[in-house]
């Protein structure tokens, strides 16, 4: 059963998604700001078995101020970013909110990495916050 589609910006690649979010989080480290032109990258994390994708993906990979090699992805023709991988996690996929159709119940429980948010950020109080890299998600039976 599909729960969430996606697609990039020219529809050159698409997703389906089987299952729920593990956890949906705003990230404030320095890496997400310059992907998200200063502000957060704003994720739904699921299980990668969860997960199709369909069209050509381009990748990055960096090693990130966690110590883990994180690979992002996103579409080779137009730029979208799709999602992002962690080395320590192979077992989750990073998608961003912006590449799925309808996130709108995806709203974010956590925020993270908020000590390199810059002093004019605005996060919301209601969200669980961590200065740098949570502990891992556990998977949603």
């Amino acid at each position: 059963m599909t729960r969430y589609t996606g697609r990039c910006a020219c529809g050159a690649v698409t997703a389906t998604i089987s299952g729920e979010a593990v956890t949906v989080r705003q990230c404030w480290c320095r890496q997400c700001q310059q992907i998200a032109a200063g502000s957060p990258t704003t994720n739904a994390m699921f299980a990668t078995d969860d997960l199709a994708i369909a069209g050509e993906l381009a990748t990055t990979a960096y090693t990130a101020a966690s110590g883990n090699t994180l690979t992002q992805s996103f579409c080779a023709a137009c730029g979208t970013p799709v999602m992002g991988q962690s080395s320590a996690r192979p077992q989750f996929r990073t998608i961003r909110l912006g590449f799925l159709d309808a996130p709108n119940d995806l709203a974010p429980q956590v925020a993270i990495w908020i000590e390199d948010a810059p002093a004019w950020a605005m996060i919301d109080p209601a969200l669980e916050r961590f200065p740098r890299q949570p502990p891992p998600p556990v998977a949603k039976s």
